[in-house]
């Protein structure tokens, strides 16, 4: 079947976006928005802490034996998120709040947080 990879891939991505959420859930975050979309892109997760906001974008793969998930983040990959985060924090106005922004690289069911990660 042609398509069961994708749904494989889905699925994993759904899996790992869940692990991440629970990562910082554990580290005293909360969970504001998970795949927030806009014209400008998608954020993964957004999670917030007293005077903070992140930006998550979240990596999953079964393996890495073709190198860690966070390679998969690039220039024009974190020049998207960034755009869409901006609009993010025009339609939520936090306020004065510092902005971060994380790879959630997750292999497996174990999860790497790569904390201002660009």
């Amino acid at each position: 079947m042609p398509h069961e990879p994708i749904r494989g891939a889905q699925a994993r991505g759904r899996f790992g976006e869940s692990e991440a959420a629970r990562w910082y859930i554990r580290n005293g975050y909360e969970v504001v928005a998970r795949n927030w979309r806009c014209a400008m892109g998608e954020i993964d997760l957004v999670v917030s802490a007293p005077g903070l906001v992140v930006f998550c974008e979240v990596k999953a793969r079964a393996g890495d034996g073709f190198g860690g998930p966070q390679g998969a983040v690039d220039r024009r990959k974190q020049l998207r998120v960034r755009r869409a985060a901006a609009m993010w924090l025009s339609e939520h106005r936090p306020g004065a709040v510092t902005v971060r922004f994380d790879v959630a690289a997750v292999v497996g069911a174990r999860v790497e947080m790569i904390e201002s990660a660009f």
